[in-house]
């Protein structure tokens, strides 16, 4: 059984895919660029800013299903730029504090929109 997760407080998809899916008890959820759902789009600002904004629209994502960060169990970041690994791990573990999911970071030729990060995600599905 499969149940499409949609919420307003993320983008929806640039192509034919769905926000999320709940599966078998967990959350898939897509890969999340830096874009604003209130104004379809990129967030201007630095790697920050574009980071943060990702991180919103997987919150978002996670709350619409009822789950959370706590139960993110794997992430995939994709960077345009390994450069920005650092910055990238000084605001990851603000939002995975203990105990953080396992991951693979690569970097990417180009991601959609020329945004400098994008972010999927596996989680145990919300109660």
């Amino acid at each position: 059984m499969r149940e499409i997760i949609v919420t307003t407080g993320a983008p929806n998809g640039i192509g034919p895919f769905s926000q999320a899916i709940r599966a078998n008890g967990f959350l898939f959820i897509s890969g999340q660029v830096p874009v604003d759902p209130s104004t379809r789009q990129v967030v201007a600002g630095d790697f920050r800013a574009q980071a943060e904004r990702v991180f919103s629209n997987l919150a978002a994502i996670l709350e619409a299903d009822g789950s959370s960060f706590d139960r993110v169990v794997r992430v995939g970041v994709f960077l345009k730029d390994m450069d920005d690994f650092g910055r990238l791990n000084e605001i990851y573990s603000e939002y995975f504090r203990s105990d953080p999911p396992a991951r693979t970071t690569v970097q990417s030729s180009r991601l959609p929109k020329d945004v400098l990060l994008e972010i999927d995600a596996i989680a145990l599905a919300g109660p």
